[in-house]
């Protein structure tokens, strides 16, 4: 499993996916994971591949801090 140094700036981008009601959230590197709702989430990530007919949307940036990802 990726992860993300702390030491310099990561950019990571949320979505929701629609269909599944999940987060997904794509990290620098444009690796995509799913990242549940819970304590520790980005610790929990799990990798994730987009396919045909997923409809993931953009969510605000301020949510990362709810789902714990870097800054």
């Amino acid at each position: 499993m990726k992860h993300l140094s702390h030491g310099r700036y990561q950019k990571v981008t949320i979505y929701v996916d629609r269909i599944s009601q999940q987060w997904i959230v794509r990290d620098s590197e444009g690796s995509f994971w799913t990242v549940p709702a819970t304590t520790n989430a980005w610790e929990q990530r799990q990798p994730f591949s987009p396919s045909q007919g997923v409809e993931l949307e953009p969510v605000p940036g301020h949510y990362r801090y709810l789902l714990g990802l870097p800054s």
